[in-house]
């Protein structure tokens, strides 16, 4: 990969697909911080989340016919950062084309223990995501062609074993 890619730059490049694989239970110290805590106070959810720049870079994928989709591996019962993002970004996040699913390993092993948190931009591009224990994003690495066999196995056993959200969060959704 080139030194001038970032994240950013793949979101307003990518041509057919961005898919994401998430894994950790806590990204709370991520972004959003701010929702967060209204979430937990009991608050409504601030303007600035509503309209957030994440939401305009979805809406404008989806409208000009790409898709945005992701994976989250979880175990319940949900921390209280996965119960804010399922009950407030994922649905904000519907609301403008992206697609979620989630592979429960409540009562199942994990299919892919190795994989790490990451996004597959058209099947070419593959940006790890690192964090520090504590879920602060510490930056993105873009891997070279020769893991693109390893991290579409990731995405196609995530998504042969996850199920779509709306379905999985009516039934456990809290």
């Amino acid at each position: 990969m080139t030194s001038s890619r970032t994240l950013s730059k793949s979101f307003s490049e990518f041509e057919q697909e961005a898919f994401r694989l998430e894994t950790l239970d806590d990204y709370s110290r991520s972004g959003s911080v701010d929702a967060y805590h209204a979430f937990l106070a009991g608050q409504e959810q601030p303007e600035e989340f509503k309209s957030s720049d994440w939401v305009t870079t979805v809406r404008n994928a989806t409208r000009a016919g790409r898709r945005v989709y992701r994976v989250h591996i979880v175990s319940r019962p949900l921390t209280d950062y996965l119960r804010f993002e399922f009950g407030w970004g994922y649905q904000r996040n519907m609301a403008v084309g992206e697609e979620f699913f989630i592979l429960d390993i409540t009562e199942q092993e994990n299919p892919i223990p190795e994989a790490p948190d990451f996004w597959l931009f058209d099947n070419q591009v593959i940006s790890a995501m690192n964090y520090d224990g504590n879920g602060k994003f510490l930056g993105a690495e873009f891997l070279g062609a020769d893991r693109l066999t390893d991290f579409k196995t990731y995405r196609d056993t995530a998504l042969a074993h996850a199920e779509p959200f709306p379905q999985w969060w009516s039934k456990h959704g809290e």
